[in-house]
C-alpha cells in the first residue's frame, strides 16, 4: 500500500475514522447509516451564499437542487451521492454539490435514489435514470457527476442511455468510483487495507447491492460498467481517483478502454488521498485542489 505521509490527509483519517469506523461498514445497513451520518455531519459546511436550495421531486424521486444566478443558460449537473448504495442522502453530500454549484456557475440537482439492501439493483439506477430523463424532457443538456457508488450509477446510466437511445450527457465526471472490475487488480491487492475503504468492504457492497447474485455482477454491464463488449459512444469523460483506495485501477482502465475506442477521456490520480476525500477538501490542500480541478473541468466545459 502507498505510504500516506501528508499530516493534513492523517488528520483527515483519523477524525473520519474517531465518527465512522472501518467495521461500521460491514454493520447492519441501519448501523451503517447511523455512523455515516453522524461522520458527514462532522464535515459538513456551510452552503455558500450564493447558491438557492430548493427540494422537490422529479418523476417521483427525491431531489434537491442547487441554483446560483447565473445558471439558466449552462448545462445542469446531475450529482448522485457515493455510500456503497448503502449510505448517503441529500443531506450527507449537500455542502459538496452546494459548493461545486457556486464554483461551476451550474445547477446542481442532486437525486436521493433508493437504498439497498432495501431496494436492490436496478432500483439505484431506475432512479437516477427517471431523474435523467426528467431534467432533459425540459431541453436542457447535462454533465453526471457522482463519487463512489454514485460514480457507477453515473457510468451505468451513460451505458442505459445508448442502450435506449435517451439524450446523452455532455460529459460524466466520475470521483473514485467503483465500476465492477477485477478485485485481483493491482489496487485492489496493493491497497486491501486501505483506510476508510478496505478491499473486504469493496467486496460486501458488491454483494449487497445484487442481494449476493454473482450473475447479475458479471453479465450487468450497466451495473458494472468495466464488463460492458464496448464504451464506444459514451460521453466525455473525466476520472478521477484516489492513489490508496482498492477502487483506483478501475478509473484507470475504464479511462482507457474509453480513450481505445474513441471517446474522449482523462484520468487524474491523486497521490496520498484515500477514498472519500471530497470530505476533506476543507482541512488539506491535496482534496482541496482536486475539488478544485474537478470544478474546473466542469466549469470550462459548460461554456
Amino acid at each position: 500500500m502507498s505510504q500516506i505521509t501528508d499530516p493534513e490527509v492523517l488528520a483527515f483519517i483519523e477524525r473520519t475514522e474517531a465518527a465512522y469506523p472501518a467495521e461500521a461498514n460491514l454493520a447492519t445497513a441501519e448501523d451503517n447509516r447511523r455512523a455515516y451520518d453522524i461522520m458527514c455531519a462532522e464535515f459538513r459546511a456551510p452552503r455558500p451564499a450564493s447558491v438557492r436550495v430548493r427540494d422537490e421531486t422529479c418523476n417521483g424521486v427525491p431531489i434537491r437542487r442547487y441554483k446560483t444566478s447565473g445558471d439558466v443558460d449552462r448545462p445542469f449537473v446531475l450529482y448522485a451521492h457515493g455510500g456503497g448504495f448503502v449510505v448517503g442522502s441529500l443531506e450527507s453530500h449537500d455542502d459538496v454539490c452546494a459548493e461545486m454549484a457556486d464554483k461551476t456557475g451550474c445547477e446542481v440537482v442532486a437525486v436521493d435514489y433508493r437504498l439497498a439492501p432495501d431496494h436492490l439493483h436496478p432500483a439505484q439506477l431506475d432512479d437516477v435514470t427517471a431523474v435523467w430523463l426528467g431534467l432533459v424532457s425540459q431541453g436542457r443538456a447535462g454533465f453526471v457527476c457522482g463519487d463512489s457508488a454514485g460514480g457507477n450509477l453515473v457510468a451505468g446510466l451513460c451505458v442505459r442511455l445508448r442502450r435506449l437511445r435517451e439524450p446523452m450527457p455532455v460529459g460524466q465526471i466520475l470521483i473514485y468510483p467503483g465500476l465492477g472490475g477485477d478485485m485481483t487488480a493491482a489496487s485492489y491487492l496493493e491497497n486491501s487495507e486501505a483506510p476508510l475503504l478496505r478491499t473486504e468492504d469493496c467486496v460486501y457492497y458488491a454483494t449487497v447491492i445484487t442481494g449476493g447474485d454473482a450473475e447479475v455482477r458479471e453479465n450487468d454491464p450497466e451495473l458494472c460498467p468495466l464488463q460492458a463488449s464496448s464504451l464506444a459512444g459514451l460521453p466525455e469523460a473525466f476520472v478521477v481517483t484516489a492513489d490508496v483506495d482498492p477502487l483506483r485501477d478501475d478509473g484507470a482502465i475504464f479511462v482507457r478502454r474509453l480513450l481505445a475506442e474513441g471517446v474522449a477521456a482523462e484520468w487524474r490520480n491523486e497521490p496520498q488521498l484515500p477514498h472519500g476525500y471530497l470530505r476533506a477538501r476543507h482541512m488539506s490542500s491535496r482534496a482541496r485542489n482536486s475539488f478544485d480541478t474537478i470544478c474546473d473541468w466542469i466549469k470550462r466545459k459548460a461554456n
